[in-house]
């Protein structure tokens, strides 16, 4: 049971900040530069006996065109629309602004529960703007400072009477009546900017949750939506763009950059998004090979299947998978087109499929005939004393990913090629094909070293 609370402001008020206080950890992108925030973010939080489901909003920019504007004030307003109730933030040490009152104006005739907060009220000198907000009709304002979390005492006792225990829902679900498990997947978007990866969330959701448009780096921040597919809980992670590091200059970026790789390296598995036009390009085999450094659990989804060069597409993914991505061989691919929603139930299954590759264990008894099988067929070569290398036994340390301990009283020397030949063998035998394997050769105690 959740009270829904949209953070809403102008632009550079501090409405990230309040989010991030108010969810008890970093979440959004802060930032000096206005209008950071574009998408809707939504995360629970708590206040002290208070369960709270926050919606952090982009600043208002109002316009009539069919721009980028436009849309960020679409999404501020279905966040408005939703919510149980306004947490309306003005900049206290800048006084009231025009925006400022026009905001009033909206928020009054949505009809919702407001709770005005005069932010980056850190001393006395900002009484002024404080005493100015009466005029705003949106009742007394509490001094507060998102940034240091003074007055949060006062914004809980404005809250409390506000909160009516209205039901949880999960926005985007496909009506499964099915009982979804308790551990969600955590599922991240990522890829170049502008192949469409907030479409394909949008897609999946069936919403428009993210916002989409003509212009490249749309998406600034990583936002999680939570979903169900087919009674399954998903965290559906969608990211900004990554591009080439040596073009990324202004710190905005980087910050974006890092949201990005995080959600990405926090997931368990990762949608690779690619443009059907130029497949597997230079950053994407630099996004895919961290991706399965990292450990996670890759799915290649090639986008705008519908208006591509098939044939010419296919041959050109199939010879750069070959050639460059050697790490891992069977990484599952899928063409969608997300902007007519093509694709996609097939995409999801390729994600839980690898997802429950991933999560492998394999059974002692099993793994150590194959083990034994593998060293009769074809025995290590010598090591660096010209002897011959024992391999004794292997034993499986963790899944997610499957991760073999080989056992040797002297594995010095063993040659990486002969590794790479048990993972890829182990790969095949075990059905374990495109999820990183990890082994590692550590060497025996000798039984006798502590007796006399």
């Amino acid at each position: 049971m959740s009270l829904k609370i949209a953070i809403i402001g102008r632009p550079n008020v501090g409405k990230s900040t309040l989010f991030n206080r108010l969810a008890g950890r970093k979440i959004a992108i802060v930032h000096d530069q206005p209008g950071v925030t574009r998408d809707r973010r939504e995360a629970p939080a708590k206040l002290r006996d208070l369960d709270l489901r926050i919606i952090d909003t982009a600043g208002y920019e109002y316009s009539n065109e069919d721009n980028l504007e436009s849309r960020m004030w679409a999404q501020t307003k279905r966040a408005i629309d939703e919510a149980d109730v306004c947490l309306f933030l003005f900049d206290a040490r800048a006084g009231l602004q025009p925006y400022d009152e026009h905001f009033a104006d909206i928020l009054r005739q949505s009809g919702k529960p407001v709770v005005l907060l005069a932010n980056k009220c850190e001393s006395k000198a900002q009484e002024d703007g404080i005493h100015e907000a009466y005029k705003l009709g949106l009742g007394q304002p509490i001094p507060f400072s998102a940034e240091h979390g003074l007055g949060t005492n006062d914004l809980y006792e404005a809250l409390k009477p506000l909160d009516k225990k209205t039901p949880k829902s999960v926005s985007g679900t496909d009506n499964s009546d099915e009982e979804a498990p308790e551990r969600p997947l955590q599922l991240a978007i990522v890829g170049r900017p502008n192949v469409g990866k907030s479409t394909l969330v949008n897609a999946l959701l069936k919403d428009e949750r993210m916002l989409t448009g003509p212009e490249a780096g749309v998406t600034r921040d990583a936002i999680t939506s939570e979903w169900v597919w087919q009674g399954r809980k998903v965290n559906l992670v969608d990211t900004a763009g990554l591009r080439r590091q040596s073009r990324v200059a202004d710190s905005l970026e980087k910050m974006s950059a890092a949201s990005t790789k995080h959600a990405a390296f926090m997931a368990q598995v990762v949608v690779l998004v690619l443009d059907a036009d130029a497949v597997l390009e230079k950053q994407d085999l630099t996004i895919a090979r961290k991706v399965i450094e990292e450990g996670r659990a890759l799915v290649i989804a090639v986008n705008k299947w519908d208006i591509a060069n098939r044939k010419e597409a296919l041959d050109q993914l199939n010879y750069k998978l070959k050639t460059s991505l050697t790490q891992v061989e069977g990484v599952p691919t899928v063409t969608i087109s997300a902007l007519k929603g093509e694709g996609l139930d097939k995409l999801m299954r390729a994600v839980f499929k690898i997802y429950d590759r991933w999560n492998s264990r394999i059974p002692t008894a099993p793994l150590n005939q194959w083990f034994a099988d593998m060293i009769d067929n074809y025995p290590p070569p010598l090591g660096k004393n010209k002897r011959r290398i024992k391999l004794r036994y292997i034993t499986q340390a963790k899944s997610r990913p499957p991760s073999f301990y080989i056992f040797s009283s002297n594995p010095e020397g063993l040659p990486e090629s002969y590794l790479r030949y048990l993972v890829n063998n182990l790969r095949e035998t075990f059905d374990l094909g495109g999820i990183p394997i990890r082994m590692t050769v550590r060497k025996t105690g000798n039984p006798y070293a502590d007796k006399n």
